[in-house]
């Protein structure tokens, strides 16, 4: 998972040049990357069709600083299948750790992982072609991206994010909607503050709607958060 030994300005050239390379098709105008907003800022979708990708994903940070990501699980759905997991430690900008009691890592777990700054080539890749990003509490997660991107000195990837909280209360009703309380009403395998449960289990919300009747268009325009841009 280490990137390979090159120049920083090479680097980031060619992590630049992934993003526009996987939006060019779709994305005719420049600028960073962003999925085509309804009025809420999220994708267009054809009306009940299921969009051929979308991303679950789950940060875990050390500390208060929304750039502390330490664990981030990719779980991507095709077609109404889950088709591809990756995981991954990374290294913080600080060694000090507050939420170890939570997931589990501490600094000795990521010392001698990748930064956010080193794996971003390879989550740009992972994350191309998707209709959306779905996260559990959404706006955390986003803005966890955000800040760990602008740390890290990257492009970010602009997309519509999904929040299956709000999934949660609009489609069934729940109430609490913590992950555990939501995966419990739907009987979903949990590890809470597992990177890869979590997003395993937020991509799993979305597939319960799903086999219900509840097609993403609408999942959408109801879930999205508001686009963060300016």
């Amino acid at each position: 998972m280490h990137t390979c030994l090159r120049s920083r300005a090479t680097y980031y050239h060619s992590v630049r040049q992934s993003i526009r390379e996987i939006t060019s098709a779709r994305f005719p105008k420049e600028g960073n990357p962003t999925l085509d907003p309804c009025s809420h800022g999220c994708a267009a979708s054809s009306p009940s069709t299921a969009p051929l990708r979308f991303a679950a994903l789950d940060f875990e940070t050390a500390d208060y600083g929304r750039d502390s990501a330490c664990a981030l699980s990719l779980v991507i759905v095709e077609n109404d299948t889950i088709a591809d997991v990756w995981t991954t430690l990374i290294r913080p900008p600080r060694r000090d750790f507050v939420f170890t009691y939570l997931h589990g890592i501490a600094w000795e777990h990521v010392k001698n992982q990748p930064t956010f700054g080193e794996l971003w080539g390879e989550i740009v890749q992972r994350l191309q072609g998707l209709t959306f990003v779905a996260a559990h509490n959404a706006s955390f997660d986003r803005s966890v991206l955000h800040a760990c991107c602008q740390t890290a000195a990257v492009p970010p990837l602009e997309s519509s994010f999904v929040c299956t909280v709000r999934a949660a209360r609009s489609i069934w009703g729940f109430y609490p909607t913590t992950l555990a309380d939501v995966c419990r009403q739907l009987r979903i395998p949990l590890n809470h503050h597992n990177a890869e449960s979590d997003a395993r289990a937020c991509a799993q919300i979305l597939l319960a709607a799903r086999s219900q009747g509840h097609h993403y268009d609408q999942v959408l325009k109801t879930c999205c958060l508001r686009s963060s841009r300016r």
